[in-house]
């Protein structure tokens, strides 16, 4: 007497078993709580190793403007250098520093580590650059504010570095970031970094009717010239709010271009 297995069939065929269900994924990552978490990560790492370097940033301008005091008396030249050094602190950290920061991750293969998380590539370098760029505002406030009482400027409308500071460190860090990512050794970005805070001091702080006409075009391709430009019409008396927002709206579009650029060049190094 032969045992028939419970699965065979009285016709010789196997009783095929039901597959087994795929697991199912968890939902993907969505881009601001990605970028939120992104963001207090950076700003917890870089909040030691940082601050030092924005004092420096601060009486970098601070120096920049006590020299240029002797020089500049007032007026539309001493509202130019004013805005240019506040806005200097936000390009020493936001481009100068970013560019460093994102060359180094490059080199050291900190993207690698990136890549494997499950956030969007934008959330990633949204939220380094939102840290970086967060560590500027105490020393764009009080550079603003040491060089109006130091050129007798009023102190009425420096609220607007509330839009000033966003606006012109998204564009400056996209930029840096675009450069640390780009760039095929971190020593290139270092250099890259450098020579845009470099062109942000020169372009950006002495007074545009001074320079020759060629300089004056390179200036306006610079992305912190329409922050710089905004902040210097707001001390003028009766400022014209809408050459203001304008200048407010093409570095706002600056800054959302750059930091495509910046997300493009990420996928392009974390792949590679």
């Amino acid at each position: 007497m032969s045992v028939v297995p419970a699965d065979v069939l009285p016709g010789g065929a196997v009783a095929a078993e039901p597959a087994p269900r795929a697991a199912e994924l968890g939902p993907k990552a969505r881009l601001w709580p990605s970028l939120a978490a992104v963001y207090r990560a950076q700003l917890s790492r870089a909040r030691v190793a940082r601050i030092p370097l924005l004092f420096v940033a601060t009486f970098q301008s601070i120096g920049i403007m006590i020299l240029m005091r002797g020089v500049v008396d007032g007026g539309g030249e001493a509202r130019a250098v004013v805005a240019g050094s506040s806005v200097l602190v936000v390009a020493f950290v936001a481009l100068n520093l970013l560019a460093q920061y994102f060359g180094q991750l490059r080199a050291s293969g900190g993207l690698d580590h990136y890549a494997t998380l499950p956030v969007p590539p934008a959330a990633v370098v949204l939220g380094a650059a939102g840290a970086y760029a967060s560590f500027t505002v105490p020393g764009t406030v009080v550079t603003a504010v040491f060089g109006c009482v130091l050129f007798g400027l009023p102190l009425a409308h420096l609220w607007v570095l509330a839009a000033v500071i966003p606006l012109a460190g998204a564009a400056l860090a996209g930029l840096g970031a675009a450069l640390g990512l780009l760039a095929p050794r971190p020593e290139l970005a270092t250099l890259l970094g450098q020579l845009g805070m470099s062109a942000a001091l020169l372009l950006g702080v002495l007074p545009a009717e001074r320079m020759p006409e060629a300089v004056r075009l390179a200036r306006d391709l610079l992305p912190s010239t329409y922050g710089v430009e905004a902040f210097a019409r707001t001390f003028a008396h009766g400022p014209d709010w809408a050459f203001v927002l304008g200048d407010l709206a093409v570095c706002g579009v600056v800054g959302v271009i750059s930091l495509a650029v910046a997300t493009w060049a990420y996928r392009r190094a974390a792949v590679r």
